[in-house]
């Protein structure tokens, strides 16, 4: 259907398979044949053909009719993460890829919601567990709570995390529960953490709440914080749904389709870390809340969210009450919305059989051939805003850079008198280069301290460097 969306003739079909075949060409059979990708790539060279590419505009009409593949708010995020090495043309390799880890992701949800290798925990009955990390022996994390810390297992669900301890016998204790739903004034940050409280190891994610002092979790990793950030990010997912749903409301159906908006969006983002090993953050990540905090104007996203959510089904059996919004009362009158009906088909959300007595037809309401719905209009225009303010804030940048390029300028004119012979002071443009803040603490530090000796010597006539250095 892609393929057909973006060339629907002869023509355009022969011009795009001619600009992939030339992107493509030195990737085709890179193992003599083999593919890193599939058990058997021979059938699907005959089913599909290998240089045949879709772009961004196909991608972004058609993925998100299966909201469990995409959504509309973050479709396009997700087609660069998964073109990122392929010149923004989606490979039908690729996409089978995300299509196969995408399924398995999926089947390990279901089977723990299921009961099948879930925690003991206890949980509602519209809790849907949406990632576990930490083992007793190997993989633990790390729970710090003042001087004292703790290795367990942490579960996140879309209400609450949920940190059991390990016991002296590798067996886990009771689970400290962290309410991710209710108002109490939450923040979670990236946050450093060490022996004793020292800021040594940046691989942590800090809880607070009004409720709790601050719980600082530490994801322990040999090289670089992916795990830390991955955490982070489907944390904070779960805390602005809940937000959302407080903003406006929400109750019965529109929360079931407001958390399983997140849901699926935090299950495709598991995806993309273990199947491609990306995690795209800011302005370019595949979570729809976090997308809509991040962007300017990203009230309007939600906004105009909000007003679809109310123009899918207008009326639902069942209570309306919004102290009564479990899953499990939800009647079937109209169709549902398009992600909570994608929970239920894969056992994710479960109504009760009295509410859904027969077999209904659903109408696919969310994707408008030939036509913009409100969500898009305001997503394109806030990434239109977020496009201008990466603009202001490089062009910021480049002045702040000019700037020093203009003291060193300066310094240097007056270098016979601040500058020693041998010394440069362009070390200092290096030390603002430098990714790293231990290095650009020393740079700095080392440039000002030869600066000071520059300017002792320059007022007493010795040469204090050298009298330094011997």
């Amino acid at each position: 259907m892609m393929l057909a969306w973006e060339a629907p003739d002869e023509e355009t079909d022969a011009m795009f398979q001619k600009t992939a075949f030339s992107i493509l060409h030195d990737d085709e059979d890179d193992d003599g044949g083999g593919s890193i990708f599939y058990s058997s790539p021979t059938q699907l060279a005959i089913q599909v053909d290998g240089r045949r590419t879709v772009g961004p505009e196909a991608f972004a009409k058609i993925a998100p009719a299966c909201p469990a593949i995409a959504h509309p708010i973050t479709v396009r995020n997700l087609f660069d993460a998964l073109t990122n090495s392929t010149g923004g043309r989606l490979h039908f390799l690729i996409y089978h890829k995300y299509l196969k880890k995408l399924d398995q992701v999926l089947s390990f949800a279901k089977s723990i919601s299921g009961g099948h290798r879930a925690p003991d925990l206890e949980l509602s009955d519209d809790e849907i567990i949406l990632d576990i990390y930490g083992t007793a022996t190997t993989k633990p994390v790390l729970q710090h709570i003042g001087t004292s810390t703790w290795p367990g297992r942490l579960t996140l669900t879309n209400h609450a995390l949920y940190f059991e301890a390990i016991g002296v016998d590798f067996s886990y204790g009771e689970a400290a529960v962290y309410d991710l739903a209710r108002d109490l004034k939450q923040s979670v940050k990236r946050e450093s953490t060490g022996p004793w409280g020292a800021h040594l190891f940046d691989k942590a994610v800090m809880y607070k709440s009004n409720s709790t002092e601050p719980v600082f979790f530490e994801f322990p990793q040999f090289k670089g914080h992916t795990r830390r950030d991955y955490w982070f990010a489907i944390i904070k997912e779960v805390l602005h749904a809940h937000k959302f749903i407080r903003k406006y409301r929400l109750a019965s159906f529109q929360k079931s389709e407001a958390l399983s908006v997140a849901t699926l969006g935090i299950l495709r983002y598991r995806t993309l870390k273990e199947g491609f090993h990306v995690l795209p953050a800011h302005f370019k990540t595949t979570l729809a809340f976090n997308l809509a905090e991040k962007l300017p104007k990203g009230d309007k996203i939600l906004e105009a969210m909000y007003s679809q959510l109310k123009q899918h089904c207008p009326r639902f059996g069942g209570s309306q009450n919004p102290g009564q919004s479990n899953s499990d009362e939800l009647t079937l009158v109209d169709p549902f919305p398009l992600s909570a009906y994608t929970m239920v088909t894969m056992g994710l959300l479960t109504l009760q059989k009295e509410d859904n007595p027969e077999e209904r037809d659903f109408a696919v309401r969310d994707v408008q051939i030939g036509g913009t719905s409100s969500v898009q209009m305001a997503l394109e225009r806030s990434v239109g805003y977020s496009g201008r303010v990466e603009a202001a804030r490089a062009t910021l940048d480049q002045v702040k850079l000019e700037d020093i390029d203009t003291n060193v300028a300066v310094l240097k004119e007056k270098g016979c008198l601040l500058w020693p012979s041998g010394k440069n002071p362009s070390n200092l443009m290096s030390s603002c280069y430098a990714s790293s803040t231990w290095y650009t603490v020393v740079g700095f530090g080392s440039c000002f301290l030869d600066f000071c000796l520059a300017l002792l010597s320059s007022c007493y006539g010795t040469n204090i460097m050298g009298t330094c250095s011997r």
